[in-house]
């Protein structure tokens, strides 16, 4: 049970931070473009996860020697989530909208339960469904459903293959947690997205102008920090810790909190469907982790 809501904790963080990130995201952008922004994060979130994890080696005296095998699946994770489909997120939203990815990359969860019971061997449980169920409800009433959606059939696609290929990486995350740590499979995973994403980060930069002021490095640290190398790390630690089909649920959090923080932040409007969609969502994350007594 402790294992449980420590995962629980972890996850849900990790979906309120992205869920936060929307806001700085949303300055940030006019400013820098998108594949360097995410090559920003990545380098600032390597150095800093890089530092901490050799500390924690220096300190347990535990210094892991990675196998091929390891360095292919680190680069499998770093390609498939990291890379793909960060990029896919980018490119299908702007494709179509950002309503439009909010939408159709809440469709994660599910695609994460599909993945761990043919990769993982989960047992696909009614409890599971019925919070899935709940949740992914949930999650098109605080969003909306978005009469335009056919008309974005290109960005639509991509933004599919986005909700899974993160799912994915969620999943595969879980097979590289039997041998190694949360901090190792996140250093390593997010140095090879950083190689991956360089080349495209070269060509852009020479076809953009890019402005730095103080409140943009501000944002960007805290994208690369934060938003990466926090989150990042506690979504892996999170699905370490409990079952990928259960883990999934958590992602919901993080429309509820953009929208909120949207709300609170940038003055926009949250109406029923927020409270109600909300409801539900938590309801859904209840349902999955609260378990029954055993009766003696």
């Amino acid at each position: 049970m402790k294992n449980t809501i420590l995962g629980a904790i972890c996850l849900s963080l990790a979906a309120s931070i992205w869920g936060s990130m929307y806001v700085v995201s949303k300055y940030v952008l006019d400013f820098i473009t998108p594949i360097t922004l995410v090559w920003l994060r990545y380098v600032i979130a390597f150095f800093v996860l890089y530092i901490i994890l050799k500390i924690s080696q220096n300190k347990t005296k535990n210094h892991t020697q990675l196998k091929k095998s390891d360095w292919l699946l680190l680069g499998w994770i770093g390609f498939i989530g990291y890379f793909v489909s960060i990029s896919f997120q980018f490119i299908g939203t702007k494709l179509s909208d950002a309503h439009t990815g909010a939408l159709i990359t809440s469709a994660t969860p599910a695609f994460i339960v599909i993945f761990a019971r043919l990769v993982l061997k989960e047992r696909l449980t009614a409890r599971k469904i019925f919070s899935l169920l709940l949740a992914t409800i949930g999650v098109s009433i605080v969003v909306g459903w978005d009469s335009n959606l056919g008309s974005h059939l290109w960005g639509s696609v991509i933004l599919v293959a986005a909700a899974i290929t993160w799912a994915l990486l969620s999943v595969y995350v879980k097979v590289a947690s039997y041998n190694h740590s949360s901090l190792i499979i996140t250093t390593y995973a997010i140095l090879f997205a950083l190689i991956f994403t360089t080349p495209f980060m070269v060509w852009e930069i020479q076809t953009n102008n890019i402005l730095f002021n103080r409140e943009i490095i501000l944002g960007v640290l805290y994208l690369g920090t934060v938003s990466t190398a926090g989150a990042f790390f506690l979504w892996n630690k999170g699905m370490e810790i409990i079952d990928a089909g259960i883990g999934s649920v958590f992602f919901f959090f993080q429309p509820l909190v953009g929208s909120f923080l949207g709300w609170l932040l940038l003055n926009e409007h949250l109406d029923l469907n927020f409270y109600l969609g909300g409801a539900l969502i938590l309801l859904g994350v209840l349902v999955v982790t609260v378990k029954k007594k055993q009766v003696k």
